[in-house]
């Protein structure tokens, strides 16, 4: 990838944003049953440097606003002056999901994040992601994509990557998250379409929906920060790394933990993510209290994401679960030892709304 231009050139959409110029538009991507046009809110940043463009985006699932926030901040914090290329921020790229707070695109639940690059002539989700790509998606040269977990659920802070891919590894190494689950992604993603496009895109999944978590929104201004320094956006900036790193594809190294039993589920780890073999990780019990099944790590490990409503079926997931070689798990300890290490718990059952 070739980081910077001799000399800055226009963005172009259906319009031109000329270098030096930071434009803030509503683009039309489609139509309500009314008849009124659905419009994207995007911002794009040309720098007064050549360099490279760089997509950001948010709510492909509607109710999952932490990014939102974040592409917001991104928006509002850089000036043409100070960039050696452009930014286009996607703010909300559904936006019928998103004034319904819900994940999917309310006319037939179709999921915009398995729908790009989309097609001109399809259902009502294809269609407007066909717009986005084509018109903001498509010129840019790398991205990241901000999403949550979905509703009752919730994620530590990670990146997901294709790792296969050099560029693509540069880049979530950029963003400096401690863990990256690696593989191209779902058919139809934004990260999987625009990659596979030579367009390197990493995905960023971080808390729960229908919130803005203080915490987990300035780790990911940090993360955009390092990408724009490592690709000479922001010359001079320095690049970060997060301290301890690990990244796993393999089915043997991350499980879901499952109920065997239904009930009412207590989640007993905490207030990090941190298990060792043999703890408990919750517990489900029957209604009468009588009947108590006790959920135990089955090694150590980083508890990826975990189930917030508290009720069960067997089968249903519990926890996602990354086994950690000895060395990662040292490191973690230390960092909970000095105070550094950011967990769901942390900082007791507020942290998660602070």
């Amino acid at each position: 990838m070739n980081d910077s231009r001799a000399e800055p050139e226009p963005f172009r959409y259906d319009a031109e944003v000329d270098p030096g110029e930071k434009r803030h538009v509503r683009y039309e991507v489609g139509e309500t049953y009314l008849g009124d046009p659905i419009r994207v809110p995007v911002t794009v940043i040309n720098g007064e440097g050549g360099g490279p463009t760089v997509f950001f985006s948010a709510g492909i699932h509607g109710d999952e606003l932490n990014g939102v926030k974040v592409v917001q901040e991104i928006a509002d914090r850089y000036e043409p002056g100070e960039l050696h290329g452009t930014l286009v921020c996607l703010h909300a790229c559904n936006v019928p999901a998103f004034e319904a707070q819900q994940r999917y695109t309310p006319i037939y639940d179709q999921d915009m994040n398995r729908s790009f690059p989309g097609r001109e002539g399809a259902n009502t989700t294809e269609r407007m992601a066909h717009e986005i790509y084509r018109r903001f998606v498509s010129p840019c040269d790398l991205g990241l994509d901000f999403h949550t977990s979905t509703r009752n659920r919730t994620t530590i802070y990670h990146a997901r990557a294709d790792l296969e891919d050099p560029d693509v590894s540069r880049l979530a190494r950029a963003f400096a998250t401690n863990v990256v689950l690696y593989g191209e992604g779902d058919a139809g993603s934004l990260r999987a379409v625009a990659t596979a496009d030579g367009i390197p895109t990493v995905t960023v999944e971080m808390g729960r929906a229908h919130r803005f978590q203080r915490v987990l929104i300035e780790k990911a201004l940090q993360g955009v920060e390092s990408v724009l320094a490592e690709y000479g956006v922001l010359p001079g900036e320095p690049v970060h790394w997060p301290g301890w790193y690990e990244s796993t594809a393999a089915d043997a190294t991350k499980r879901w933990i499952r109920a065997d039993a239904g009930g009412l589920v207590e989640m007993e780890w905490g207030p990090y993510p941190l298990v060792h073999e043999g703890d408990a990780i919750c517990t489900v019990t029957n209604h009468f209290k009588t009947e108590e099944h006790v959920v135990r790590a089955p090694f150590d490990g980083l508890i990826l994401g975990a189930l917030e409503n508290p009720v069960a079926a067997p089968g249903h997931p519990l926890c996602h679960l990354l086994e950690l070689d000895r060395e990662t798990k040292l490191e973690i300890e230390r960092e909970i030892d000095r105070g550094e290490f950011d967990g769901y718990r942390a900082h007791g059952d507020a942290w998660a709304d602070d």
